[in-house]
């Protein structure tokens, strides 16, 4: 039976980082949500507000026999741009901000490592927050596997689609 561990992070629209993750190997689920906020059970329609504190995140249960969380951080770092406050291409507003929810003190430790090592190549500086997660609040079943119900959609070809070859193309070694 594999270990499994979780990795909750945001970058955008959770649409995105599912659809770049769930192509990793040791990669077991990729769920779209909300965390980092004050709302309790918040649905898409009130975090789109940008008023419940939440981000769009994603949780990712993985093995870690298979795929590492450094490895998962340098993924997410490169599928988005960490230097951008509240927005993600023209995708804006606070739920879209970058973020790293950490479940204990090595992925907190892990997280604040891999930024100080990628802040010399980024500029302007990452703004990514790093905090500890309190709760995952799993999104309304229609947005799970968004690109792959709908690859077509303009959004899918124009947004999700360079996410998903920019993976391809970078982590070939992780992919399944």
């Amino acid at each position: 039976m594999a270990m499994v561990e979780r990795a909750t992070l945001g970058g955008g629209c959770f649409w995105c980082l599912e659809a770049a993750f769930r192509r990793l190997r040791g990669v077991i689920e990729v769920t779209p949500g909300y965390a980092g906020g004050h709302t309790p059970r918040p649905t898409y329609d009130e975090v789109s507000t940008g008023t419940t504190g939440h981000a769009e995140v994603v949780r990712i249960e993985y093995d870690p026999e298979r795929i590492s969380y450094e490895q998962l951080l340098e993924v997410f770092f490169t599928v988005h741009d960490p230097t951008t406050k509240d927005r993600q291409g023209y995708d804006v507003g606070p739920q879209y901000r970058s973020i790293i929810l950490y479940q204990d003190e090595t992925q907190k430790e892990a997280a604040q490592r891999k930024i100080r090592e990628l802040s010399g190549l980024f500029k302007p500086r990452i703004v990514t927050e790093v905090k500890p997660l309190d709760r995952f609040w799993p999104a309304e079943p229609e947005h799970y596997r968004h690109y792959d119900k709908y690859p077509q959609e303009p959004y899918c070809q124009l947004v999700i689609a360079p996410k998903v070859r920019k993976v391809a193309d970078n982590f070939r070694f992780l992919l399944e």
